[in-house]
């Protein structure tokens, strides 16, 4: 029987590519986004800054299908800059895209899963290393590995597993959109645009999204399901020297190559 898989964020990059995977395979896929085109059938209008319209979302989805099997939360974007410069309404505005429209669209999908469904939360390798200027980015990605960790084992004993996915970089638009605060003073002085441009230079050596996407759904397929897997063989690596030299010197190296 093909599954019914939601999906937020398939208007572009790791989301878009998901669903387009999944279609291959003949699932259901039931997008909800804040921009495209809406037919309330398979594509579902959600601000997902908005409890209250996801909510509204979720209960129009009910009306069609009996079920979800599996649900994926991929929305999400960036705020750049130095912490102590970025207002404080961009950041809480990133946390409800990026860590409480998790938080909601699960609970509203709970509502709709049985044992033997699965929610992959599309975290970030930032969850794992903090990264200058992007202080608040790694926090929100960092809350959404925990709230994984915790759903996972409240959610064990119903056979609903809970999987965090941490991608390093990834060629898409993502590092583009971000909402970046170039703002500065006689702290950081051009540390911040140096920061910025390191970043963008970056770009080429970035994951093909296919490629990344392809590991994910290689994961997703699997029976069995580790709590977090990493996607990208330098973030592997890195994660593994983490376990056995002193954090304090990754986080050296990581401040001085960004």
């Amino acid at each position: 029987m093909n599954k019914i898989v939601v999906i937020t964020g398939t208007s572009s990059g790791i989301g878009m590519a998901l669903k387009q995977r999944y279609l291959l395979d003949k699932d259901i896929v039931v997008e909800i986004n804040k921009e495209g085109e809406f037919d309330n059938i398979t594509k579902f209008y959600a601000d997902l800054s908005s409890e209250q319209l996801i909510n509204s979302a979720f209960e129009n989805i009910a009306k069609i299908y009996d079920r979800i099997d599996i649900l994926i939360n991929c929305a999400g974007y960036a705020v750049f800059g130095a912490t102590e410069l970025i207002d404080t309404q961009k950041v809480r505005n990133m946390f409800e895209v990026d860590y409480f429209a998790v938080v909601n669209c699960t609970k509203c999908a709970l509502k709709l899963m049985k044992s033997g469904s699965k929610i992959f939360n599309i975290s970030s390798a930032c969850a794992l290393f903090p990264v200058p200027f992007r202080g608040h980015y790694s926090a929100v990605k960092a809350g959404v590995l925990m709230i994984s960790y915790a759903l996972r084992m409240e959610l064990t004993s119903f056979g609903i597993d809970v999987v965090c996915i941490c991608p390093g970089d990834v060629k898409t638009n993502f590092s583009k959109n971000r909402d970046k605060t170039l703002t500065t003073n006689e702290r950081y002085k051009d540390k911040i645009a140096k920061s910025s441009e390191q970043i963008e230079k970056r770009e080429k050596n970035r994951m093909d999204v296919n490629y990344a996407v392809n590991k994910m759904y290689n994961i997703f397929k699997k029976k069995k399901h580790k709590p977090m897997y990493i996607i990208g063989s330098s973030m592997k690596l890195l994660y593994f020297v983490s376990k056995i030299v002193p954090f304090k010197l990754i986080l050296y190296f990581t401040n001085k190559i960004m």
